[in-house]
């Protein structure tokens, strides 16, 4: 029987994964700040002689962070862990799945797929008590149950999956010797920063770098606005529903948040360049005039990952920093967070699958990594003070006292819409085509579908 990609990476990443696990990073119980009792209960689990395939998106420098991980579950529990790490994961695990060759657990970066395979009968449902303890140990808990509950084969719900990595969207970056410069505060509601916009117009300068502009993938940083401004006006029940398509592109509500994102991209004041430079701005250079003397703009609402564009040598707190892309006080919503998250399922039962998840959703698992680099964590149990740096630490702390988590809307969608439509209609938005016109086209594209 012919064996799958996984099946060989597994067999040739075995020895050499297995080999490492006495080389444990952080020697147990040295550092008091991690929950050591999490890896001594770990020990009354005897699990010597099995072996746990493990399957994920994560490569180099991530892979070798989880593997560092994974040492200590293997070292307590006596199993045998193996990691295999995947460019092709999405397409890979779906042909394992179906090949009956699917490995014990799988990581998935989008639950979107998670589901699509849970209604197929690929994924194993996690009992109750384990919903409940990410239900209360998770900020926001019931949001990251929510996430990870998908209807099974027979259409019945069921939970399937506990968040580990968690990124972050809904920050604002600016430059603290401008700020400061200009005697400028951090505003900590939306009617603040809208203030702060209107003030940075009167004295003269620029209050924002947008830019839209990603080759093929032109307006996605649109649709990332637009999320974080429909949980900043709606329930986030509407936003559930709005992924769903249960309500309508073209709803009031929906074109309402369009709206609110053109509040700031639309008008020539308040960006850079014009509202007519947003779309061809790249999204990878539109920062860069946070650091310019003078300041092009003082304001750049991007996700966690946009410091790799900043220039050479900026350093995080010194030269940029971030704060929450803060919400409506008036509408007494809360502080929802919009990001994205690794679900780790079970796609090949077996007790050594069920104590890794347990594993998984322990604090301790959330410090070995967070002491690392790379890594934001939702778990209210773990020590935010092992995090590796003061910028993972702040972005921590706003995962924390989210009250509302919600994965990036357009991943969920179908390709058509959340990497299609949406996309081009943002271009049309900020190139002066109105909000309802928008909407109804995009809801023509979801239409089409059915």
């Amino acid at each position: 029987m012919k064996k799958s990609i996984l099946s060989m990476a597994i067999a040739m990443t075995l020895s050499a994964t297995s080999a490492s696990a006495a080389d444990l990073v952080f020697k147990p119980g040295e550092d008091s700040r991690f929950h050591w009792e999490n890896y001594e209960a770990l020990k009354s689990t005897n699990l010597s002689g099995e072996t746990i395939s493990v399957f994920g998106p994560w490569m180099g420098d991530e892979k070798a962070n989880f593997d560092r991980v994974i040492a200590y579950f293997e070292e307590a529990t006596g199993a045998k862990v193996s990691y295999a790490g995947s460019d092709s994961f999405e397409q890979q695990i779906v042909i394992d799945a179906q090949a009956g060759s699917a490995p014990n657990v799988s990581v998935f970066p989008q639950p979107g797929l998670a589901a699509d395979l849970a209604a197929k009968g690929f994924l194993t449902p996690l009992n109750d008590n384990v919903k409940d303890a990410v239900a209360k140990d998770y900020a926001a808990g019931q949001s990251w149950v929510d996430l990870a509950t998908f209807k099974d084969s027979q259409g019945e719900k069921e939970f399937y999956g506990v968040f580990y990595r968690a990124d972050l969207k809904s920050l604002v970056w600016y430059s603290p010797d401008n700020f400061a410069d200009a005697g400028y505060d951090i505003p900590e509601t939306m009617e603040e920063l809208k203030a702060l916009t209107k003030e940075i117009v009167a004295d003269g300068g620029t209050p924002w770098c947008i830019g839209l502009g990603s080759g093929a993938a032109t307006g996605w940083p649109a649709t990332d606005w637009v999320e974080d401004m429909l949980l900043r006006t709606q329930p986030a029940s509407v936003y559930d529903q709005w992924v769903t398509n249960e309500v309508k592109f073209d709803d009031p509500r929906i074109v309402g948040a369009i709206e609110e994102f053109g509040w700031f991209a639309r008008n020539d004041e308040y960006v850079d360049g014009g509202a007519g430079a947003v779309s061809s701005t790249d999204f990878r250079d539109s920062p860069k005039g946070l650091f310019q003397s003078p300041p092009k703009c003082y304001l750049h609402r991007q996700a966690s990952f946009i410091p790799a564009f900043f220039p050479e040598g900026t350093e995080l707190g010194l030269d940029a920093d971030f704060f929450y892309f803060p919400s409506y006080e008036s509408k007494e919503l809360g502080n929802p967070v919009l990001g994205a998250g690794t679900l780790v399922s079970i796609t090949n039962d077996s007790k050594g699958a069920r104590a890794f998840i347990d594993f998984i959703r322990s604090p301790i698992a959330h410090e070995l990594w967070m002491a690392q680099t790379g890594f934001l964590s939702a778990h209210l149990g773990a020590n935010p003070e092992l995090y590796s740096s003061d910028a993972a630490r702040k972005q921590g702390e706003i995962l924390r006292y989210a009250t509302t988590f919600r994965f990036d809307g357009s991943d969920l969608m179908p390709g058509k819409i959340g990497a299609g439509s949406f996309w081009t209609g943002m271009v049309d938005y900020t190139g002066g085509k109105e909000a309802k016109e928008v909407a109804k086209d995009i809801q023509k594209t979801w239409d089409a579908l059915k």
